[in-house]
């Protein structure tokens, strides 16, 4: 056995060193091109399927916690007890081309499934390991082979997911720390015998490959990591994510669960989230996330120049619950208007508003249709609406460019805009087309210019001020003051000097009284800082939040302005009774005596 690991760690190394050179040599056009298909399609379905679908996650009659798919860890169940559910494994109203059909009229361009989980289960007929659903399961059939030919058929990018480093089941792979009837073998006995082959039967038994998605990196040897790495370029232009582990940052980046509030620079990047509370069925998750939260979500990252990955959770029977198939039918059905604001499109060129959203595409015309200059080019502005205005107003802020045509996806009306000193001013018809998000088609000339816009309330009178919008006054030889994150959401951390202080440039439209509050949090003591104008300061105390991570909103007071106008609000601490504090936001809301 140790051989025969030498000579193919010694085959995988020499693979390795191919592939890296290989790698050097892919230009950006090459990239680009390889990438293309990904980024143009902005949205995908995730599937969670496998032996712990029988039980949705019970054990014996237990609720167990966490997600349904970890359901072997975090009850603790041995190998031979688990075995008794993959003997049950029996979806058999699993119809492939449904399957795919749902994914598809929901407007999801690719499909990513689990080939194996952590439990170490193959959903595949597995050449290496007797513990697949063909070989151990009264179903026998191979799944992932179905799922192929159906995503062939429909014209939908098949995607892998596969755990590469645990397997609870392998007596070499990682995380199985209870069942102390394992006999241990190392984990690269595991990576050769079992991961490595996998993979390479995935990718070349499975008609095209679209994505590899690796998961849990854990720490393998550098030798184990290569070998699969380099098993990926069996499949030239797939395309990988960044969780394989030991540094490779694969061709995009993973956030899960959360959507960033802005795209990390000079990458492709996806958000994965289930459509429930589980990644897996789970009996009696009720926390199916809205249709309205889906749809923004997906206009949101697209936004932001990301890609939508929603996950869904098949029973033990091979079926959708009824409320997943109601959302993926009502997302297909916002698809089928206004698809054309998401594939395709990049990020927003002028941020986000209080009222939506916005995403772009260049829209070349006559002579300039074969030409990069993008002074040449017209763009296309998607303005996705969440608050129709009531007034019937709709402003652009900071967009200078001259507008050719606007008008709604949902029915064609052109609408009427004009040029303002603050921006482009949108005149739109009373009644909203969509309540979750109705869209605006501006088209512009040439390259996209913008102008800084201050931030001023909004129709309600409320406005928030994050800590990546603000400018960090730190004392020149102390320790400075950093927007940092936290859970992906931005800070102002290493807050340590007391004679630091936070700003921003706001504009107040309608003078009176607004209640501060500050989403932040203390792990010392009480701390005490000043907020507010310069001259109109109030001063806050706030107590602990139970440590630099539990963030809380906590009401600050009211602020006074008299006038309307361009002011500075502060964040400022009072010296001698300064405790470090991690600041997320402050949010001025105007009273309802003062509207």
């Amino acid at each position: 056995m140790h051989s025969k690991f030498t000579i193919l760690c010694l085959l995988f190394l020499t693979l390795a060193g191919t592939v890296s050179a290989e790698e050097q040599r892919e230009t950006q056009q090459e990239r680009d091109a390889r990438m293309s298909w990904w980024r143009e399609a902005k949205f995908g379905m995730f599937v969670h399927w496998g032996v712990y679908s029988v039980v949705g996650g019970e054990h014996n009659g237990k609720k167990l916690p966490n997600s349904a798919e970890w359901m072997m860890n975090r009850g603790k169940i041995s190998i031979a007890e688990y075995s008794k559910y993959v003997k049950q494994f029996n979806p058999t109203k699993f119809d492939a081309d449904e399957f795919v059909a749902r994914a598809k009229n929901a407007g999801m361009k690719y499909l990513v499934i689990t080939a194996k989980h952590h439990d170490g289960f193959s959903m595949f007929g597995s050449h290496s390991s007797p513990y697949n659903v063909v070989d151990a399961t009264p179903f026998g059939r191979d799944i992932m082979k179905e799922l192929s030919v159906a995503c062939q058929k429909q014209g939908i990018r098949l995607g892998f997911y596969y755990s590469q480093a645990q397997d609870w089941h392998h007596p070499g792979g990682i995380g199985n720390n209870w069942d102390k009837s394992i006999q241990r073998v190392s984990n690269d006995e595991y990576v050769s015998e079992k991961a490595a082959p996998e993979v390479r039967q995935l990718l070349t038994e499975y008609g095209p490959i679209g994505i590899f998605w690796w998961d849990t990196p854990r720490a393998m040897s550098e030798e184990s990591f290569n070998s699969l790495h380099s098993l990926t370029k069996l499949v030239p232009d797939v395309i990988t994510n960044d969780r394989l582990g030991n540094d490779f940052p694969g061709d995009y980046k993973t956030f899960e669960r959360k959507i960033p509030r802005s795209a990390p620079p000079g990458k492709d990047w996806e958000v994965c989230m289930p459509i429930s509370g589980s990644w897996g069925y789970k009996l009696g998750d009720n926390d199916f996330k809205s249709t309205s939260t889906l749809i923004r979500n997906l206009i949101d990252i697209a936004s932001k120049g990301g890609n939508y990955l929603l996950n869904v959770s098949p029973t033990g029977e091979g079926t959708l619950l009824p409320q997943a198939i109601e959302r993926l039918e009502q997302i297909g059905d916002w698809m089928t208007v206004n698809s054309e604001s998401i594939y395709g499109t990049t990020a927003s060129p002028i941020g986000a508003f209080d009222w939506g959203r916005c995403t772009m595409k260049s829209a070349k015309s006559g002579s300039s249709a074969n030409s990069d200059d993008d002074s040449q080019q017209n763009h296309l502005l998607y303005l996705h609406v969440f608050d129709w205005p009531s007034d019937g107003k709709l402003m652009v802020p900071g967009l200078k460019n001259k507008v050719q045509t606007a008008h709604l996806l949902a029915n064609g009306q052109v609408l009427q805009t004009e040029a303002t000193e603050d921006g482009v001013l949108v005149s739109l018809p009373k009644t909203a087309p969509d309540s979750i998000a109705s869209v605006i088609a501006v088209k512009v000339s040439g390259p996209i210019e913008t102008v800084a816009v201050t931030p001023t309330p909004d129709g309600k009178g409320e406005l928030v001020l994050t800590a990546d919008s603000s400018y960090i006054n730190n004392n020149e030889g102390s320790r400075e003051a950093t927007v940092r994150e936290h859970d992906g959401i931005p800070h102002v951390g290493y807050w340590l000097d007391d004679q630091a202080s936070v700003q921003w440039d706001i504009k107040i439209t309608q003078p009176g009284s607004y209640v501060v509050s500050a989403t932040l949090s203390v792990e010392g003591d009480n701390t005490t800082f000043r907020v507010g104008p310069m001259g109109g300061q109030i001063e806050a105390t706030v107590p602990s939040t139970g440590g630099y991570g539990k963030y809380v909103e906590r009401s600050l007071g009211t602020l006074q302005f008299d006038e309307a106008g361009e002011t500075i609000i502060q964040a400022k601490p009072v010296a001698g009774k300064w405790q470090p504090m991690n600041l997320r936001q402050l949010k001025l809301q105007k009273t309802e005596e003062s509207k």
